[in-house]
Protein backbone atom coordinates (compact mmCIF):
# COMPACT_ATOMS: atom_id res chain seq x y z
CA UNK A 1 0.00 0.00 0.00
CA UNK A 2 1.57 3.20 -0.77
CA UNK A 3 1.37 5.94 2.11
CA UNK A 4 1.98 9.24 0.31
CA UNK A 5 2.26 10.01 -2.88
CA UNK A 6 5.83 11.98 -4.01
CA UNK A 7 5.20 15.27 -4.73
CA UNK A 8 6.62 16.27 -8.70
CA UNK A 9 9.50 18.63 -8.54
CA UNK A 10 10.76 18.34 -4.75
CA UNK A 11 10.85 14.74 -4.35
CA UNK A 12 9.01 14.63 -1.33
CA UNK A 13 5.64 14.75 -0.30
CA UNK A 14 3.52 17.64 0.34
CA UNK A 15 2.17 18.11 4.01
CA UNK A 16 -1.47 17.58 2.26
CA UNK A 17 -0.79 14.01 0.70
CA UNK A 18 1.43 13.17 3.87
CA UNK A 19 -1.77 13.79 5.65
CA UNK A 20 -3.65 11.88 3.67
CA UNK A 21 -1.19 9.02 3.73
CA UNK A 22 -1.16 9.14 7.14
CA UNK A 23 -5.46 8.94 7.67
CA UNK A 24 -5.33 6.48 5.21
CA UNK A 25 -3.00 4.34 6.95
CA UNK A 26 -4.74 4.48 10.37
CA UNK A 27 -8.19 3.69 8.94
CA UNK A 28 -6.13 0.37 7.74
CA UNK A 29 -4.50 -0.49 10.96
CA UNK A 30 -7.94 0.58 12.81
CA UNK A 31 -9.93 -1.17 10.68
CA UNK A 32 -7.28 -5.03 11.12
CA UNK A 33 -7.30 -4.18 15.37
CA UNK A 34 -11.33 -3.75 15.09
CA UNK A 35 -11.62 -6.97 13.11
CA UNK A 36 -10.44 -9.38 15.69
CA UNK A 37 -12.76 -12.21 17.07
CA UNK A 38 -13.66 -11.12 20.50
CA UNK A 39 -12.07 -12.97 23.15
CA UNK A 40 -14.59 -15.90 24.65
CA UNK A 41 -14.80 -16.60 27.94
CA UNK A 42 -17.57 -18.17 30.13
CA UNK A 43 -18.46 -16.73 33.69
CA UNK A 44 -20.38 -18.92 36.25
CA UNK A 45 -22.11 -16.70 38.58
CA UNK A 46 -24.63 -17.22 41.18
CA UNK A 47 -27.71 -15.48 40.48
CA UNK A 48 -28.57 -13.03 42.98
CA UNK A 49 -24.64 -11.42 42.92
CA UNK A 50 -24.85 -8.06 41.52
CA UNK A 51 -21.09 -7.03 41.34
CA UNK A 52 -20.63 -10.34 39.00
CA UNK A 53 -22.99 -8.93 36.28
CA UNK A 54 -21.07 -5.59 36.70
CA UNK A 55 -17.59 -7.70 35.71
CA UNK A 56 -19.19 -9.17 33.55
CA UNK A 57 -20.29 -5.43 31.83
CA UNK A 58 -16.46 -4.65 32.10
CA UNK A 59 -15.44 -7.32 30.10
CA UNK A 60 -17.93 -6.81 27.65
CA UNK A 61 -16.57 -3.09 27.44
CA UNK A 62 -13.11 -4.18 26.99
CA UNK A 63 -13.90 -6.30 23.84
CA UNK A 64 -14.55 -9.83 25.54
CA UNK A 65 -17.45 -11.97 24.72
CA UNK A 66 -19.14 -13.44 27.62
CA UNK A 67 -21.42 -16.53 27.99
CA UNK A 68 -22.86 -15.88 31.62
CA UNK A 69 -24.30 -19.23 33.17
CA UNK A 70 -26.21 -18.54 36.55
CA UNK A 71 -25.97 -21.68 39.17
CA UNK A 72 -26.87 -22.15 42.43
CA UNK A 73 -23.44 -23.60 43.54
CA UNK A 74 -20.10 -22.86 42.07
CA UNK A 75 -18.56 -25.48 44.00
CA UNK A 76 -18.08 -28.17 41.27
CA UNK A 77 -17.06 -25.64 38.62
CA UNK A 78 -14.16 -24.34 40.37
CA UNK A 79 -13.49 -27.87 41.97
CA UNK A 80 -13.27 -28.73 37.83
CA UNK A 81 -10.94 -25.41 36.99
CA UNK A 82 -8.39 -26.44 39.82
CA UNK A 83 -9.16 -23.12 42.04
CA UNK A 84 -7.16 -23.10 45.21
CA UNK A 85 -10.16 -22.94 48.00
CA UNK A 86 -8.38 -19.82 49.42
CA UNK A 87 -8.66 -18.16 46.09
CA UNK A 88 -12.84 -18.79 45.82
CA UNK A 89 -14.65 -15.58 45.01
CA UNK A 90 -18.22 -15.10 43.81
CA UNK A 91 -17.39 -16.04 40.33
CA UNK A 92 -15.04 -18.09 37.72
CA UNK A 93 -14.41 -17.49 34.25
CA UNK A 94 -13.14 -20.45 32.21
CA UNK A 95 -11.06 -19.23 29.04
CA UNK A 96 -8.65 -21.53 27.02
CA UNK A 97 -7.95 -23.94 29.96
CA UNK A 98 -7.12 -21.21 32.18
CA UNK A 99 -9.47 -20.14 35.50
CA UNK A 100 -10.22 -16.28 35.75
CA UNK A 101 -11.56 -16.36 40.05
CA UNK A 102 -13.07 -13.02 40.78
CA UNK A 103 -12.31 -9.05 40.55
CA UNK A 104 -9.43 -9.58 37.46
CA UNK A 105 -9.22 -6.21 35.06
CA UNK A 106 -9.90 -7.14 31.47
CA UNK A 107 -5.62 -5.98 30.18
CA UNK A 108 -4.33 -8.84 33.04
CA UNK A 109 -6.84 -11.44 30.91
CA UNK A 110 -6.12 -10.29 27.77
CA UNK A 111 -2.54 -10.42 28.94
CA UNK A 112 -2.68 -14.10 30.60
CA UNK A 113 -3.96 -15.25 27.18
CA UNK A 114 -1.65 -13.64 24.76
CA UNK A 115 1.58 -14.91 26.96
CA UNK A 116 0.09 -18.10 27.71
CA UNK A 117 2.08 -19.00 30.98
CA UNK A 118 2.62 -22.26 32.58
CA UNK A 119 -0.48 -22.22 35.18
CA UNK A 120 -3.97 -22.72 36.30
CA UNK A 121 -5.09 -19.39 36.43
CA UNK A 122 -5.64 -15.78 37.89
CA UNK A 123 -6.95 -15.16 41.26
CA UNK A 124 -7.97 -11.13 42.93
CA UNK A 125 -8.21 -11.71 46.37
CA UNK A 126 -11.77 -10.69 48.14
CA UNK A 127 -13.69 -7.98 46.21
CA UNK A 128 -11.42 -4.74 47.08
CA UNK A 129 -13.08 -1.24 46.20
CA UNK A 130 -11.99 -0.26 42.55
CA UNK A 131 -12.07 -3.28 40.99
CA UNK A 132 -13.59 -3.81 38.00
CA UNK A 133 -17.24 -4.46 39.34
CA UNK A 134 -16.78 -3.42 42.64
CA UNK A 135 -16.74 0.46 42.27
CA UNK A 136 -18.35 2.46 44.81
CA UNK A 137 -18.84 6.06 44.13
CA UNK A 138 -17.28 8.25 46.30
CA UNK A 139 -14.93 5.63 47.43
CA UNK A 140 -11.09 5.83 46.48
CA UNK A 141 -9.96 2.54 44.72
CA UNK A 142 -8.03 0.07 46.72
CA UNK A 143 -4.68 -1.34 45.82
CA UNK A 144 -4.95 -4.80 45.12
CA UNK A 145 -2.75 -7.43 43.30
CA UNK A 146 -3.78 -10.02 40.28
CA UNK A 147 -1.87 -13.50 41.07
CA UNK A 148 -1.02 -16.46 38.87
CA UNK A 149 -1.86 -19.46 40.00
CA UNK A 150 0.73 -22.11 39.08
CA UNK A 151 0.32 -25.99 38.21
CA UNK A 152 2.02 -26.50 41.37
CA UNK A 153 -0.54 -24.25 43.21
CA UNK A 154 1.84 -22.02 43.88
CA UNK A 155 1.40 -18.31 43.34
CA UNK A 156 3.17 -15.31 41.94
CA UNK A 157 2.39 -11.90 41.11
CA UNK A 158 0.70 -11.09 37.73
CA UNK A 159 -0.34 -7.07 38.14
CA UNK A 160 -0.42 -4.93 40.76
CA UNK A 161 -3.26 -1.82 40.95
Amino acid sequence: MNVFILGEKSGMATRRQFGAGLIAMTSTVGSAVAAQPPIRLTVYRTPACSCCKAWVSHLEKAGFAAKVVELDDLAAIKSRAGVPGVYESCHTALAEGYFIEGHVPAPDIRRLLSEKPDGRGLAVLGMPVGSPGMEVAGMAAEAFDTLLIASDGSTRLFARH
